[in-house]
């Protein structure tokens, strides 16, 4: 009932009309029919005055009220959807000698313009207002043109404020696509219907970006698709919408082509492919180098991280030469992951720090965030819980602030990271689980994996070995389909810990040699000397005690020299196997295979 009132305006012979159409129908099925609702809530009220038995009748007479030059702007402000502010009316309605302004303020005094928002005027129509005057928009042979301007229009409003999602104006500009929505929908709609290709590339590469920040990849892969489905032959793989050129495709369908390659890989869907290339020539040079710089962050994470790197460094370069402060911040960023994963970890706080100046300077918050993140990694991989827990709260707390849902669900898994490592298991599940429930409901599969994988790992520490193997697989098929080498890499050494933990040597020995051989393969060292400890757990359990006491001392070895010994957080199974060696093999005879295996080249430990 509560939508039939909304849909109608709560006007009340609307209401009343309808009431008598519920005698035969159910409150939904009157609901589908209101698109067509003259026709609908026609009424035999033969008791009420003849203007009043129909809505439609209601509305004729307030239209034969109105002068000429009111009907054609009433009329034309049909084509927004929610609402439209003074400029988009003055801009969509205009005419020769028509005061745009001066007329809405006599439909609003008449009640058939709705005036909204008191902090900055918008304007509409009543549902059934505009429906009516979209009929009338139609007999007066206009509504093609008009829906035009309005296609043209909210195109030039997205690629205005394009620059500033990016800055100062960050904010303002999220605010103001997020008030727009309805039109900007309803725009790219129009110009998919009549195959107006341009303005549709216009739009979808304008809000490319905003998308993005907002987390609607579902949305954003729809309009790409639907705007490049007009005349376009450019695929949607990385290698095929990557290798056009953006300097030459004057259609912007290259560029599309890209922004969904890229979100693809953002939203958990790519897959192994070589390593693409943007190229172009210097006249799309902003452009060219923020599409290959999105594209490289979407695919960190995925395969052996080659296509990322390049295409980063590419980016890095181009915004170098063309003095983009956000561009270099933002390939700074994504270059300082890269590094951090490599243990390069001087390099990767150096980049997080100096992008972070960038940005704080250029006044993006969204990449304080990103740059914050990483230095909140980095702060945990030195065992500095309280400076990580501080950066992480700050991260969530900038995510809310500006709206970034898709980010949410990430900072509260790296929230419950820092709470495992601090033993506060309660805590951990508690925030990996509002994680997780809010990456199902924005269909975002990374984020989902990741705090599945925190709720794994939280388990397998309390003891719950078949819930922690039971998460851990439920995602390893899906790592390996992405592509995802370095998440692959931790979900078997945690499948092998698992195995160990039951006491089953074979099983434990098979997970941690994958796990090694996809850690070199990404060139993780962290990674690989994570394995390699779990590999002696699986010889300890296997009785081989002096290769365990070598493979313990290979991953010493292996994390001291990129300056991360493991902290105390991670200590947790490395402990508890060193115990069980030592205990075996006696403190002598383990300190003499641990130095043994420190000198050992990681080719020859196992």
């Amino acid at each position: 009932m509560m939508e039939i009132c909304a849909r109608l305006d709560g006007i009340p012979l609307a209401l009343e009309l309808a009431a008598t159409r519920m005698r035969t129908l159910t409150p939904r099925q009157l609901v589908e029919r209101l698109d067509d609702r003259f026709r609908v809530l026609a009424s035999g009220m033969r008791d009420a005055p003849a203007r009043q038995r129909t809505l439609r009748a209601m509305i004729d007479w307030s239209w034969e009220l109105l002068t000429d030059a009111e009907r054609v702007v009433l009329r034309r402000l049909a084509v927004h959807a929610d609402g439209c502010t003074l400029e988009a009316a003055e801009d969509v309605c205009a005419e020769p000698g028509l005061d745009v302004l001066d007329l809405l303020a006599r439909l609003v005094d008449r009640s058939l313009v709705v005036r909204t928002a008191p902090h900055e005027a918008r304007y509409r129509l009543l549902e059934s207002v505009a429906a009516y005057c979209v009929e009338r928009l139609e007999a007066a042979g206009e509504l093609e043109e008009v829906r035009l301007r309005h296609v043209r229009h909210y195109a030039a409003l997205a690629e205005r404020l394009e620059p500033h999602l990016r800055g100062h104006g960050q904010r303002e500009a999220l605010a103001r696509l997020d008030a727009e929505g309805a039109n900007l929908r309803a725009a790219l709609e129009t110009a998919v219907r009549t195959r107006a290709a341009a303005e549709a590339l216009r739009l979808v590469n304008s809000l490319a970006w905003y998308w993005v920040l907002r987390g609607r990849l579902g949305e954003a892969r729809r309009a790409l698709e639907s705007a490049l489905s007009l005349g376009t032959s450019l695929g949607t793989s990385l290698g095929t919408s990557l290798g056009t050129s953006l300097g030459t495709d004057g259609s912007g369908a290259a560029e599309a082509g890209a922004w969904l390659a890229g979100g693809d890989a953002a939203g958990g869907q790519a897959r192994a492919g070589g390593s693409p290339a943007v190229r172009g020539d210097r006249r799309s040079g902003g452009r060219r180098a923020r599409v290959r710089w999105f594209v490289g962050h979407a695919l960190y994470g995925y395969d052996d991280l080659s296509a990322s790197v390049g295409l980063m460094r590419a980016a890095l370069a181009e915004f170098g030469e063309l003095g983009d402060e956000w561009g270099t911040a933002a390939a700074l960023t994504v270059l300082g992951r890269h590094a951090g994963l490599l243990g390069e970890l001087g390099t990767a706080r150096d980049h997080a720090e100096r992008g972070l100046a960038m940005f704080r300077a250029a006044g993006d918050r969204w990449g304080e965030l990103r740059a914050a993140e990483n230095l909140g990694t980095l702060a945990e991989i030195t065992g500095d819980y309280e400076r990580a827990a501080a950066l992480r709260t700050e991260v969530l707390g900038l995510a809310e602030e500006l709206g970034l849902w898709s980010t949410v669900p990430d900072a509260l898994s790296r929230l419950g990271r820092v709470a495992l490592l601090t033993g506060d298991h309660a805590r951990a599940d508690d925030h990996h689980e509002r994680a997780r429930r809010l990456a199902v409901a924005q269909s975002n599969q990374p984020a989902e994996e990741f705090a599945e994988l925190g709720l794994a790992l939280s388990a397998r520490r309390q003891g719950r070995l078949d819930e922690a193997e039971r998460r851990l697989r439920a995602w390893l098929g899906w790592v390996a389909d992405v592509a995802g080498d370095p998440g692959a890499a931790l979900i078997l050494a945690e499948l092998g810990f698992v195995a160990e933990q039951r006491g089953d040597p074979a099983a434990a020995l098979d997970l941690q040699l994958q796990g090694l051989a996809m850690a070199r393969k990404v060139g993780d060292p962290r990674a690989a000397a994570l394995a390699l400890e779990g590999l002696a757990g699986a010889r300890a359990l296997g009785g081989r005690p002096e290769e365990a006491a070598r493979l313990l001392g290979r991953a010493a070895a292996l994390r001291e020299s990129v300056g991360a010994p493991l902290p105390k957080g991670e200590r947790g199974d490395v402990d508890r196997i060193t115990a069980a060696v030592r205990t075996a093999l006696g403190r002598e005879a383990f300190a003499t295979a641990l130095a043994a295996g420190a000198a050992l080249p990681l080719e020859d430990t196992v």
